[in-house]
């Protein structure tokens, strides 16, 4: 049942961090269990990027004493590995005791430093991006935002979820939204299930790409990811994607100029949307969208097999 969201702005950079949890927190009756923000400010240069990762699962952070030195531990690693690397670190935050964000200056196979950090037990990379920072943990949308800090976030662009947990464990792991890994800045939010996700999977593994999850979500991020490495555009890509995903979804993907929504030909999974010459805001439940506004809006229903592309 859970519950997607997206907003892009065209021109003036908004807070976006405060919007997306208004629309979110509307929605926690369709998913209390975790929330999650892919948040999306301008571009740094070539070779700036921001990490977004964490040390241990929230409960499991709060389980005792002895998970405190591991989480120490742990950091202590993910530093001397990134030294390794020759990554340059410019900024070092700690959002919480077992979630952290990185600005670092990096020349060499992103791939490469991603998986060389998540090769440390219990270290987990959310994103890594020109762009993008992805935030999610347990809890509703003002718990997560309140944490993090979110309502401060100025950005261009944001995908958001509120998920309710049918298939897999309620932990930070199984939330959405999931980053492509390893490119930069490709993000997903999806409701609904893919029914092929074991063939197409081993298809994309067989290509070289690893997987960080086995939630289905992960796999439109990394399909439409790889078109795109592959040199197809977003929207063509994701028309694509209606013919070769089976199963009932609708979903949002984000690049760092690009929002985009796609909804299956059987259309079962719910999306509202709003247009303005400034401003496109999408989500499961129209409540979501009026969150944002303090006047009278008029929404309306995208069409089955629908996809839709907007840019900053």
């Amino acid at each position: 049942m859970c519950g997607i969201a997206g907003v892009i702005h065209r021109g003036d950079v908004a807070g976006i961090g405060s919007e997306m949890t208004s629309m979110l927190q509307a929605m926690k009756h369709r998913g209390p269990d975790s929330t999650g923000f892919a948040l999306y400010s301008a571009p740094r240069t070539e070779q700036s990027f921001v990490m977004r990762f964490k040390v241990a699962e929230g409960a499991e952070a709060r389980s005792g004493f002895a998970i405190h030195e591991q989480m120490v531990a742990r950091k202590q690693e993910v530093d001397k590995r990134l030294a390794e690397l020759e990554v340059e670190l410019t900024s070092v935050g700690e959002a919480t005791e077992y979630a952290f964000r990185y600005e670092f200056s990096f020349a060499g196979d992103l791939r490469r430093l991603a998986s060389y950090v998540e090769d440390i037990e219990g270290v987990e990379v959310l994103s890594i991006g020109h762009a993008l920072e992805l935030v999610k943990d347990l809890g509703d949308a003002t718990v997560v935002s309140d944490q993090y800090q979110l309502h401060g976030f100025s950005g261009t662009h944001a995908i958001g979820h509120t998920r309710m947990a049918t298939e897999s464990d309620v932990d930070i792991r199984s939330a959405h939204p999931y980053w492509a890994y390893p490119f930069s800045d490709v993000s997903v939010v999806h409701n609904g299930q893919l029914t092929n996700y074991w063939s197409m999977r081993r298809d994309l593994e067989r290509r070289g790409h690893r997987f960080m999850s086995d939630c289905d979500s992960e796999l439109i991020a990394v399909y439409i990811a790889d078109a795109i490495d592959r040199g197809e555009n977003l929207e063509s890509a994701m028309r694509r994607s209606i013919e070769e995903l089976d199963g009932v979804f609708t979903y949002l993907l984000a690049t760092s100029d690009q929002l985009g929504m796609a909804k299956d030909v059987m259309a079962a999974k719910p999306m509202v949307l709003y247009e303005a010459d400034d401003i496109v805001v999408l989500a499961s439940e129209e409540v979501a969208i009026r969150s944002i506004f303090g006047r009278e809006i008029d929404t309306f229903d995208p069409y089955e097999g629908e996809v839709r592309v907007w840019q900053t």
